[in-house]
C-alpha cells in the first residue's frame, strides 16, 4: 500500500509520523511524506531533515516532496496523481467541549479525497 504523509511543522507532526511508521512497519507500506511549507515555520529543508533522521533511526526508506501552495488542494492533487491508497494528516483538536475542530487542510482532504484519510490526534 502507498501511504502520503502530509506534515507542517505542528506540534503533533511526530504524532503522525509514528502512525505512518507503526502502520509501514506492521505493513509492509512505501512511505511518501509531503511537507507543507508554511509562511510561520521553519524552512521546509530543515524539517525535511529531521523526517529523513526520524525514518532512518528505524531502517525505512522515504520518499519526501515539498508542497507549496494551498496545502489540502496539493495533498489530494499529488494522492490522485500518483494513486496513493491512503492519505495521513493531523487531525486537528477538540474543543473544550470535546468537539472536533478540523483545520481548514484536514477539512479540504476529508471532503475531496477519493482515497482513505486517517486522521491523528
Amino acid at each position: 500500500m502507498k501511504l502520503l504523509v502530509g506534515i507542517d511543522r505542528s506540534d503533533r507532526t511526530q504524532a503522525v509520523l509514528e502512525t505512518a511508521l507503526k502502520r509501514a512497519t506492521a505493513m509492509g507500506d512505501e512511505i511518501t511524506v509531503a511537507i507543507v511549507e508554511t509562511d510561520n515555520g521553519p524552512p521546509a529543508d530543515l524539517l525535511e531533515a529531521e523526517v529523513e533522521e526520524f525514518f532512518s533511526e528505524c531502517s525505512i526508506d522515504v520518499s519526501i516532496r515539498s508542497l507549496t501552495g494551498h496545502a489540502g488542494s496539493e495533498l489530494v492533487e499529488l494522492a490522485e496523481r500518483e494513486d496513493f491508497d491512503r492519505v495521513i494528516i493531523d487531525g486537528g483538536r477538540r474543543s473544550p467541549l470535546g468537539k472536533i475542530q478540523l483545520t481548514d487542510v484536514a477539512e479540504f482532504v476529508l471532503l475531496n479525497a477519493t482515497m482513505t484519510v486517517t486522521l491523528v490526534r
